[in-house]
């Protein structure tokens, strides 16, 4: 089965890391896993959108096709306007709404949630650079694509160990925030 996802943001904001961890994880279960990144400026604030393609068989085209994706978390106004349209009508987004303003029109073309992202690795994880862990927690609840723990497994492979405490608490935050948008 094949599951397109697209994390959308500005540089700095840690949406490449989630995707590399995304897509090396569904290699290490036997799958294939694909991200390909899009940078419009190479400097820090610039709109950045990267697309995952997790599939059991053969990925034989290495981009995300527009209008396809299934799933997108975006953390930036700018990179959300930007890359919306390709997520395929009724698909699910994710924004985070001291950030991102979907418009009434977006409402009826997608399912939007609004979860505080960088507001909960702030304030509940006390680190804002685990934003991205954040979002792998909130994006594996709601897309169920990959095995829960194989993708912390993963994830802890990717950064310091000094880290791994604080980044355990943002992938169990986002899921559980994930859980909540999907309950109401």
């Amino acid at each position: 089965m094949r599951n397109t996802i697209r994390f959308t943001g500005v540089g700095g904001q840690g949406v490449l890391l989630a995707g590399e961890i995304m897509a090396a994880c569904k290699i290490k279960e036997g799958g294939e896993g694909l991200k390909t990144a899009t940078y419009t400026s190479q400097v820090r604030g610039g709109a950045t959108v990267v697309d995952i393609t997790l599939d059991d068989g053969t990925i034989r085209y290495p981009y995300a096709n527009e209008g396809e994706i299934d799933f997108m978390l975006s953390v930036a106004n700018v990179s959300f306007h930007q890359f919306k349209n390709g997520v395929k009508p009724g698909g699910t987004i994710v924004v985070d709404p001291n950030l991102v303003q979907p418009t009434d029109e977006d409402r009826k073309k997608w399912v939007i949630h609004e979860i505080p992202i960088i507001t909960i690795a702030k304030e509940e994880v006390g680190n804002v650079i685990t934003q991205s862990v954040v979002a792998l927690g909130i994006t594996n609840t709601m897309t169920g694509v990959l095995p829960r723990q194989s993708l912390i497994d993963t994830m802890l492979s990717k950064v310091p160990a000094k880290v791994h405490a604080a980044n355990i608490k943002a992938y169990d935050l986002g899921e559980k925030y994930a859980k909540e948008a999907m309950a109401k």
